[in-house]
């Protein structure tokens, strides 16, 4: 076999095919569950590029060193370099990063599989993936839940037995469905105490503004008062 710098230049065709069936099922289901679901229901372009690029890293990755012997050091040394860069980025939603932890699943699921599992193994079980995440996001029970917070003036409505009182205020003011809230700093020389209200999200979300965008890039925005 002709190399060059120790490397086969080419490979079996069943080398090839295997690739191409691998490569093929990973962009297929990885690619319904970010542009089907994902962004029918979260309008973030910033996390489909992410998910799909580290999907195709993750196979890339995950194919290649299949092949060869890794020593338990350097497995070691890849979980940490993942841990790194994991730490050094910003909080993202529990959502968010369990579609990225579907995307990587699914990459390495395509990437590692050997002769032992048969093709219609791995359509089944890439299917149930995909179809749980489906099944998911369309069940009413898995509605997210967001949250704000509020500078809130009407301290009178703190007391236990005003709590449905605050929350027809919380929605008439906010215009936010507000379902719970929770107090935080009561500063009594202003007579404001600080809210987190939490809602029900709604399903199909609009595209987020420009404005949202820069909001979201630059941290959250300054509190108003209701």
């Amino acid at each position: 076999m002709t190399t060059w710098a120790g490397i086969p230049l080419v490979s079996g065709s069943a080398d090839l095919m295997a690739l191409g069936v691998r490569l093929a099922f990973d962009l297929i289901f990885a690619g319904i569950v970010v542009r089907v679901v994902y962004c029918r229901f979260y309008q973030q372009p910033d996390y489909v590029f992410t998910y799909v690029v580290l999907n195709l890293v993750t196979f890339a990755l995950g194919f290649l060193l299949s092949r060869v012997p890794l020593e338990l050091g350097f497995a070691l040394g890849l979980f940490a370099v993942f841990g790194i860069l994991r730490y050094r980025t910003e909080a993202i939603e529990v959502r968010n990063l369990t579609y990225l932890f579907v995307v990587i699943g699914l990459a390495l699921l395509n990437a590692l599989t050997n002769q032992r599992v048969s093709l219609l193994e791995l359509l089944v079980v890439n299917g149930v993936v995909v179809g749980a995440v489906c099944l998911l996001e369309n069940a009413s029970f898995s509605a997210r839940e967001e949250s704000r917070r509020v500078v809130y003036d009407r301290l009178d409505l703190l007391r236990p037995h005003t709590a449905d009182a605050l929350l027809e205020d919380l929605r008439a003011r906010t215009h936010l469905p507000v379902t719970r809230y929770e107090i935080g700093t009561v500063d009594l020389l202003r007579d404001t105490t600080d809210l987190t209200v939490y809602y029900r999200a709604e399903r199909h979300r609009s595209k987020p503004s420009d404005e949202q965008r820069h909001e979201k890039r630059d941290g959250p925005p300054s509190r108003r008062s209701t």
